[in-house]
């Protein structure tokens, strides 16, 4: 039977493959295999450590390659040199031969003593640049010192008699000798010379005042420019040091106490003229070292640079390289034939793609030995391969947060596509804000390739979702349609189908009631305008919105029960449609279904016509359950017999979901057992009628008689023993929690309205408290006040109502896909198909990330790995509102009839024109992404504003005419 072509509904048939593959060829049929990424290879050498495996050696030189990568990086950080890294989407790396991976190892490692050698010499070139600038900094401010000292020699007692005297007297003594004897080596005066660092100079004073009791003489000047460390290339700042003392004991300790303190003592000469010699000295050794230096790093950069253009490549060449030696580890090896042997998963429709690749790979290598893949049967549960594209991968991924999908159960995410976004849009429905939403989704549509290498992660994770903000942005236009909401206010499309009549003396703010018009005319399409603005509008649309919000809620969960039957038919498990399918939704029907259908029937009946008060829906379905046949206000003829009915019809399911499926589960296994068929170990012998086992005195063998016993092979898998307690204890919870589930998630649907509620009112009191004020005040004043008042009500509007009210819509429409609607189908049992694909490998690898160009931001699974089993409360209380609250009478009631033309119309103008952004797409850049949203907000601002401003401006001539006949908002 030939295989069913794959399809976005179910995931892909699979097939476990063995393959044989000469050991010559290995590598390269692993690399093929790895740019095809249709394969999961298994592991068939779990028992052996990592040091053990045949192919440990490559990649420990594959490591070592990759730590020399690294190092050329670190260099090419350290000398500030940019790395050209490599864009997957425009260079194509072509597979590399073996000879061309060894003379990549020879070359990093040439590379690598040239740059270590390189290095190694710019570091002691700079130690000693360093150095010498020290010294030459000492001997400069040395010099200072001993012209100071020498100018003040009678102050310096020479104690060679007493060591224990201060160095320092106030007493005066040879004050009388000559000048020429005045010398520190006449005096037998020492000193030490050197560099600290400036944060060590108290420290320093300190120990030597200590250590030496006062026997010293020192001076200390700052180096007034920075000088840089060469091991870490940092500027330090440093002071030069003089310390006077005699005896060489002293000098000594001086010497040690300054070598610990990490400073760096020079030599300088007392006489004026040598020291002048050592400056000249220092100078020229100072000026070679930097011309040396110079020519070094001149030629380190120019290495670093060379290897900057490859390093990319490379690095992506020895990551697939070693990804391929840790796949061959997988596999098994026989050394008597010099074949790999692997196992693995693949999709059964790509087979023959994998044999034509394998065939290439053996032709190539011109092998007379053809590699061999056969197909294996298995009881083991294959992988879940789910095959996406740019358009449905946003919402593959919202389904994978929440679980995988079981092996050929229904893709969750094909009815998602559609559900998700449509929920949104019943929440977040406005015209106005919906078109915001789709100008941004277009755009990041339009300018895609540019867009994805933005790296801004929530940037990113909006990019990814694109498509997802297309859909619901296109469901919201629907939506908001439907409510005839754009930005709070309503569009004039059509006429009402209401008439405002004045009465006979009318006066300014006098209520009027409106009345339908007489010739049968409604509106078309959607809300009519006219309720906008009424004292009921909210009592109409609320009730009009909870009852929808049931409507769509069973709905929703009617046609997720509808896939459990399809699951149940693909796995041919009869006992789950009989005992689960049919009496679920025999039960789910007989409540929640006999309910939408009275919304609908009390939405189709004239209830003014028939003098009769509409009933209330709530009451209705309480008294149902608490008191079986009362009826308190009538619906339909025969509702208490209807009622009764479904009601006895809904509790007799509940048995049926208890028992039957677990008894005819024990019917079946017992049939299977007296048959022969054992568990694997089991010696009983079973009657298919007996309801217990009968244990045979010889249980270790089976007679001929007892039938034949079923040869099983054991492939790694867990057999479960079927225990009829551990059914019956599951099918108690289902059954608990599926009648539960009814009540609490018809419940949760009420979000819908509430949402929808919130999102609306938040609009009415933003407009309300920005244009609403502004457009009130007439004059310059007003004009200034407009200009104001709609940067802060168009910035409010993008924050509030699109990102924030659209964040949570959209989070309250993932709950509802996930729990209310999950629950009733999928199983979520599976794993998921991760093949061996350089092009994944590449993309979620975190350790290329400095060498790869963005390709696109982060997937949602960063953020959505939970499973939201405990995602807050259904809305229960809300059932102690009136949900389904009898209707009111069909009136219009209109709270003033001085209020002016709204701005429906205009509004309408306004926004139709916000399609026509073809001026505004020249002044995009496709590579900033900052310019494209401030171009695109401005551009929108700008059209909004200008159809504000033509709307006031017609307010400011109607006058008081326009009061009495305008049309009502």
């Amino acid at each position: 039977m030939a295989p069913r072509q794959d399809s976005p509904f179910r995931s892909a048939d699979m097939s476990m493959v063995q393959l044989y593959v000469s050991n010559e060829i290995g590598r390269e049929v692993v690399t093929a295999l790895g740019e095809l990424g249709l394969c999961q290879f298994r592991d068939l050498n779990e028992d052996v450590s990592a040091f053990q495996r045949t192919f440990t050696q490559e990649i420990r030189r594959l490591d070592n390659v990759e730590r020399q990568l690294r190092y050329f990086y670190t260099q090419m950080e350290k000398a500030g040199i940019s790395l050209r890294k490599l864009d997957l989407d425009v260079e194509r790396l072509s597979t590399p031969s073996t000879s061309e991976i060894d003379e990549l190892s020879e070359r990093s490692q040439k590379l690598e003593q040239r740059i270590s050698a390189l290095n190694d010499s710019y570091e002691t070139l700079k130690k000693r640049e360093g150095d010498l600038t020290e010294w030459r900094w000492v001997l400069r401010e040395a010099g200072s010192f001993f012209d100071r000292a020498h100018g003040n020699v009678e102050e310096i007692r020479a104690s060679t008699d007493d060591d224990d005297a201060p160095l320092l007297s106030d007493v005066e003594h040879n004050h009388s000798a000559p000048d020429a004897e005045r010398s520190f080596s006449g005096m037998n005066i020492g000193f030490v010379a050197g560099v600290i660092n400036r944060d060590r100079i108290g420290a320093f004073e300190r120990i030597l005042w200590r250590t030496l009791r006062g026997n010293l003489y020192m001076n200390q000047s700052e180096i007034p420019e920075p000088l840089i460390d060469p091991t870490n290339n940092e500027a330090i700042n440093k002071n030069v040091f003089v310390i006077f003392a005699h005896g060489r004991e002293i000098l000594a300790k001086i010497r040690k106490i300054s070598e610990s303190m990490g400073a760096d003592v020079y030599n300088v000469d007392e006489n004026s003229d040598l020291r002048r010699d050592q400056i000249n000295e220092v100078n020229n050794r100072l000026q070679d070292v930097q011309n040396v230096l110079r020519n070094t790093q001149a030629t380190l950069e120019a290495e670093l640079n060379q290897i900057s253009q490859s390093l990319s490549a490379w690095m992506v060449l020895v990551t697939k390289e070693k990804a391929v030696y840790n796949t061959l580890n997988l596999f098994s090896y026989d050394r008597a034939r010099r074949t790999l042997i692997a196992e693995g998963w693949c999709p059964t429709n790509d087979l023959p793609l994998i044999r034509s690749t394998l065939q290439d790979v053996t032709n190539r290598a011109g092998l007379s030995v053809p590699s061999i893949i056969n197909e294996i049967r298995t009881n083991k549960k294959p992988p879940t391969y789910l095959k996406t594209n740019k358009f449905t991968e946003g919402f593959q991924t919202i389904v994978n947060a929440y679980g995988t999908a079981t092996y050929q159960e229904v893709n969750p995410a094909m009815p998602v596509i559609v559900t998700f976004p449509f929920l949104f849009a019943v929440m977040f429905g406005d015209f106005g804000h919906a078109v915001i939403m789709l100008a941004a989704a277009l755009a990041m549509i339009y300018w895609e390739r540019s867009l994805k290498k933005v790296t801004f992660e929530l940037f990113a994770m909006i990019f990814y979702g694109r498509y997802i903000a297309l859909v619901m942005a296109v469901f919201s236009i629907f939506t908001g349609l439907i409510y005839n909401d754009v930005f709070s206010k309503s569009m004039t499309v059509f006429p009402s189908a209401w008439e405002f009549k004045k009465p006979d003396g009318f006066k300014d703010g006098t209520t009027v009631t409106a009345t339908l018009n007489d010739h049968g005319y409604r509106y078309p399409f959607g809300l009519d305008w006219a309720w906008h603005g009424t004292d009921n509008d909210l009592l109409f649309s609320n009730s009009y919105k909870m009852k929808m919000s049931i409507i769509l809620g069973w709905a929703h969960m009617t046609y997720s029960l509808c896939f459990s039957y399809i699951n149940a038919r693909h796995f041919k498990k009869p006992i789950d449609i009989w005992g689960n399918f049919i009496p679920g939704m025999i039960f789910f029907q007989s409540i929640f279904g006999y309910l939408v259908i009275c919304i609908i029937y009390k939405w189709s009946v004239d209830w003014q016509a028939k003098g009769a008060e509409p009933p209330g829906l709530l009451n209705m379905l309480i008294y149902m359950f608490l008191q079986p046949g009362f009826i308190d206000k009538p619906l339909y003829p025969g509702q208490s017999a209807v009622q009764k009915a479904l009601l006895l019809l809904a509790v007799i399911q509940v048995p049926i979901l208890l028992f039957l499926k677990p008894y005819y589960l024990r019917w079946e296994h017992n049939r299977a057992r007296g048959k022969g068929y054992r568990g694997i170990g089991e010696t009983a012998h079973v009657s298919a009628l007996d309801g217990d086992d009968e244990t045979r005195p010889n249980g270790n063998s089976l007679d001929e008689s007892d039938g034949v016993a079923m040869i099983s092979q054991n492939i790694d898998e867990e057999h479960e023993e079927f225990e009829f307690s551990e059914v019956m204890i599951h099918q108690v919870i289902h059954t608990i929690e599926f009648c539960l589930n009814c009540v609490s998630h018809t419940a949760s649907y009420l979000r819908l309205w509430a949402l929808s509620l919130a999102h609306q009112q938040l609009s009415v009191v933003l407009w309300n408290m920005t244009l609403g004020n502004a457009l009130a005040t007439t004059g310059p004043l007003g004009v200034i006040m407009i200009v104001i008042c709609f940067y802060m009500w168009f910035f409010l509007t993008i924050a509030i109502l699109v990102c924030m009210e659209g964040t949570s819509a959209m989070l309250h429409s993932l709950r509802l896909a996930w729990v209310e609607s999950f629950s009733k189908f999928a199983e979520f049992n599976g794993w998921p198909f991760q093949p061996f694909s350089f092009k994944s490998m590449l993309e979620e690898s975190e350790d290329l990330t400095e060498y790869l160009a963005p390709e696109r931001g982060c997937d949602l699974n960063c953020s959505l790995h939970d499973r939201p089993d405990s995602i807050g409360k259904h809305l229960v209380a809300a059932f102690h509102l009136e949900i389904l609250q009898p209707h009111r009478s069909h009136q219009l009631v209109h709270r003033d009839l001085d209020s002016r033309h709204g701005d429906a119309d205009l509004l309408d103008l306004a926004v139709g024109t916000v399609a026509d952004r073809d001026a505004a797409h020249d002044q995009v850049g496709c590579h900033e992404m900052r310019d494209l949203l401030v171009g695109l907000f401005d551009f929108l601002a700008s059209v909004v504003a200008v159809g504000l401003g033509v709307a006031h401006l017609g307010e400011l001539l109607d006058g008081a005419e326009g009061a009495l006949e305008g049309p009502f908002d």
